[in-house]
Order: C-alpha cells, then structure tokens, then sequence
C-alpha cells in the first residue's frame, strides 16, 4: 500500500500556551495534547497523550529565562523522539541565550552554540525562529534553520501610521543593518545612537549620530530587555528636537522595571510581537500577534513550499 503523509500535529511547551493555540487556531488544527508530570523538588516530566509515530511534530515555546522553559523544550524533543516522530521542528519565537553569541572576553561561554547543540541532540530535525540576535547563530546549527523576520508584521502597521517626515533609527552600532534595512522599504533617513557601557543593562554615555530635528523617529531593535537603552535613546532624540519617537522591538523581555521606565520615558509608544507572553499591560505597549505568520510557515514547511516570500529583510 501507498504511504500516506500523515497530517502534522502541533504541541505547546506551557511558557508559550497561548501563542501556541493561536497560531494552531490560523494553521487550521488544535493543538495536541500534553500533561506533566512534576515533582515536589522541581523536576518536571513532559508526557504526549496521543501517538506521533511517523508524523511531523511542531513543538512551540520560546525560551526565555528561566532555564526551565529551555530545558521544556529539550525534554519535548527527546519525547517526541523516543515515540519515532518522522520530523521534529522547534518552533521559538524567541530563541533565548541569543546574546552570548561570541566569546567577547575571555573565560566566557558561547551560550548560543550550546543551546543549538542541545537542541539538536534532544532531536530537533529542523528549526523555525524569528529575528535572532544575531544572524550568524544561524550557523551554530547542522540542521536547516527557518530565520523569520518580524519586519513582515512591523512594516504594515508601521505605514498604516501615515508617519510624515518619518526617520528609522538604531539604538546602538549593533543595529544599524537592520535600521538600514527599515529605511529601505519605508524611504526614510536613518540614525544612529552611539552607547558605552560599564555593565551589561547600564549605560555609561550616548550620543546621537544624525539629524532628527522636526521627524518622527522609530527605534528598530531585535529585543527590549530593562528598556534603559531605548527610554534613554527617545529622551535624547525628543531633546534634539524630534516631533515623536516610538520604538518597535521583536521580543519584549521587560525584566525589572522596564514597564515603569517606559511609562516615564518620552516614547509615545513601544511596539512587539507575542512571542513572549507579555508580563502586565501598558497604555504605551501596543502587542501585536506573529501567529498568522508562524502558521503560515508551518504550513509551508510541512507541504514543502518556498517561505522566501517571508523575507523582507
């Protein structure tokens, strides 16, 4: 007898339940089913209640600290292994330890490769992740590696806006090939913040290379973490004389008191995706949702057509 391709099926670590349902509701399917199974030290263990034999699994679940939301995955993978599914994507909207991405000083790790290297050897036959931290951890990995880009959500709500004398800007040096690359589509000016640091998270010093007098600016960066960079960024530009800045960022991390900083700063508003649940609500944080374009992948990869489509950038 012919074999038949098997329908995919879709799970969700528990960090990501939401996103996860949403993008199952656009992909047209419910997400599987799973139940863990925890312990009274911390241990957990992840348990499939249906069978994935010879069938493409998507497991989604960004993973963002704490290590317990990586280690999810890791454990998903390796059951969805060991029950012989014929393909094992991970899908992660956010792909965590991103930052340690080269050794920048001696005696330090390369978290990136290792997070690449484990999720490989849990079984991950492909990845689907969206705006790494950097491009070259694309590399890190020996299996095929889907790079997404939030520009392809960002660039219509962006033009919906009707910004006039518009001008994309790079909160630091780091950025500005992605800044570049905003500005190309909209037809904008660019700048770009110059920052010196003492600590990760502080700010030492920043300066502001380009003109923004009379422009509504817009910071374009991969992830907000504390928001210091991006606060500090928009009061200067407002002081040099802008109309308005916002901010859009992919991954909205928000640790500490980054919400109170950003209710206080001069940015009219902050824009990201979902691909982290959001931790409390902002009058000033506009989420928007990155399920249509992760299930619209998903489909693409399981019939095997071209998602270059979904390459702005």
């Amino acid at each position: 007898m012919p074999y038949s391709v098997p329908d995919p099926k879709i799970f969700s670590c528990t960090q990501s339940q939401d996103l996860a349902e949403r993008i199952a509701k656009a992909f047209g399917t419910d997400l599987g089913i799973v139940s863990f199974t925890r312990y009274s030290d911390g241990e957990f263990q992840p348990s499939f209640e249906e069978s994935v034999r010879g069938t493409r699994v998507f497991i989604i679940g960004s993973t963002n600290p704490s290590s317990e939301n990586l280690m999810e995955m890791l454990l998903m993978l390796d059951a969805a292994k060991r029950a012989s599914a014929r393909h094992i994507t991970a899908v992660m909207p956010y792909f965590g330890w991103a930052r340690q991405d080269r050794k920048d000083k001696p005696r330090v790790p390369i978290g990136a490769k290792l997070v690449a290297k484990l999720l490989e050897s849990a079984g991950a036959t492909r990845i689907i992740t969206m705006d790494l931290h950097a491009d070259q951890i694309q590399g890190f990995f020996e299996k095929p590696v889907d790079h997404l880009f939030a520009s392809t959500i960002f660039l219509p709500y962006l033009k919906s806006l009707n910004l006039e004398d518009l001008t994309i800007a790079s909160p630091d040096m780091g950025g500005s090939k992605r800044a570049y690359a905003y500005s190309k589509f909209l037809n904008s000016d660019v700048v770009i913040c110059y920052k010196q640091r003492k600590q990760a998270n502080v700010i030492d010093h920043m300066e502001l290379i380009g003109d923004v007098t009379g422009k509504n600016v817009v910071l374009v960066d991969d992830m907000v973490d504390t928001a210091g960079t991006l606060t500090k960024a928009a009061d200067l530009m407002m002081e040099r004389g802008a109309l308005s800045v916002r901010a859009i960022c992919t991954h909205a991390l928000l640790s500490g008191n980054a919400y109170e900083r950003i209710e206080n700063s001069k940015l009219t508003e902050l824009i990201v995706t979902d691909s982290i649940p959001p931790k409390q609500k902002s009058d000033k944080v506009r989420v928007l949702s990155c399920a249509d374009l992760f299930a619209d992948v998903m489909h693409r990869v399981h019939h095997n057509t071209s998602i270059s489509s979904k390459f702005l950038m």
